[in-house]
């Protein structure tokens, strides 16, 4: 019955973020194109007939039409149902992870941004900031409703008003310390490379992961980003994918490593503590 009842957890979980990245397939074309998010409702590109509820169903909606408009048969692209499929995914390795608590709400609503502004730098090489902005206030405002709810083990009650200014300020901080680190990085790589190595865009995000994850993880996940986007860059030019001075979109690596920080960061940290000083 127990696992039974995992399982149906599971699948919901899944459901819900399947549901939330057929939205954010909507932020992602729509967004660039400066067309409203929700007028007209969902249609074909092609015929522009407007979709069936039916047909809207995430995953599952694409395989029964396979792959095609009901209407004209043209091709629907294979994007649509991986962004549901992944967006789902994430919703259900955070539900694992932290179970059902306000860390997991937060970072549904964080994974959802970084998913939405990742494709859109894909595609566009711009990371608009209207997603940006409101994703570093989203931040800032987890920031103060985890505050808000913390427990003091010592103390024996809850943050209320103090504890929201306190996590407040460290979100701040981290928005700071993300732009600090990543103007830094930008300096060091135009003179590595002599010419703009970073977007504004990226700084922008860098600010809004720091929002989220405060100055500690926000520097980790800085470093991590500039380790897998150097392999990615270093693989791509060597089986020669790209040149050396071709743009390559930085948001996806920013976004990943958001990703693995929040996950795996304090682990992290506390090993590199342990290796490096273990007398503190």
């Amino acid at each position: 019955m127990e696992l039974l009842s995992s399982g149906l957890t599971t699948l919901i979980t899944f459901a819900l973020g399947a549901a939330v990245g057929s939205f954010l397939n909507v932020v992602i074309y729509r967004i660039p194109a400066g067309l409203s998010l929700l007028f007209p409702p969902s249609r074909c590109p092609h015929c522009l007939r407007r979709l069936k509820s039916y047909d809207n169903v995430p995953v599952f909606g694409w395989l029964a039409l396979k792959g095609r408009c009901r209407y004209c048969r043209s091709p629907i692209a294979l994007r649509y149902p991986l962004v549901e499929a992944v967006t789902g995914a994430l919703f259900v390795l955070v539900y694992w992870a932290f179970n059902l608590s306000l860390p997991t709400l937060g970072y549904w609503a964080f994974f959802s941004w970084l998913l939405a502004l990742s494709l859109i730098d894909l595609d566009t090489m711009t990371l608009p900031n209207s997603l940006t902005q409101s994703g570093l206030m989203a931040g800032l405002l987890y920031q103060a409703i985890v505050g808000v709810f913390s427990f003091s083990v010592v103390g024996g009650t809850s943050g209320g008003l103090s504890g929201a200014a306190g996590h407040l300020l460290e979100g701040i901080l981290g928005a700071v310390v993300g732009i600090w680190v990543f103007d830094a990085i930008t300096i060091l790589g135009s003179i590595a490379f002599g010419q703009t190595a970073m977007g504004g865009g990226d700084a922008k995000l860098m600010a809004m992961i720091g929002a989220w994850l405060g100055w500690k993880l926000v520097l980790l996940s800085g470093f991590l980003a500039c380790a897998i986007g150097a392999f990615a860059g270093g693989g791509a030019i060597a089986i020669g994918l790209m040149n050396r001075r071709q743009p390559m979109p930085f948001g996806p690596f920013l976004a990943f490593a958001a990703v693995l920080t929040a996950f795996f960061g304090e682990t992290i940290l506390s090993a590199y503590m342990r290796v490096f000083f273990p007398t503190l």
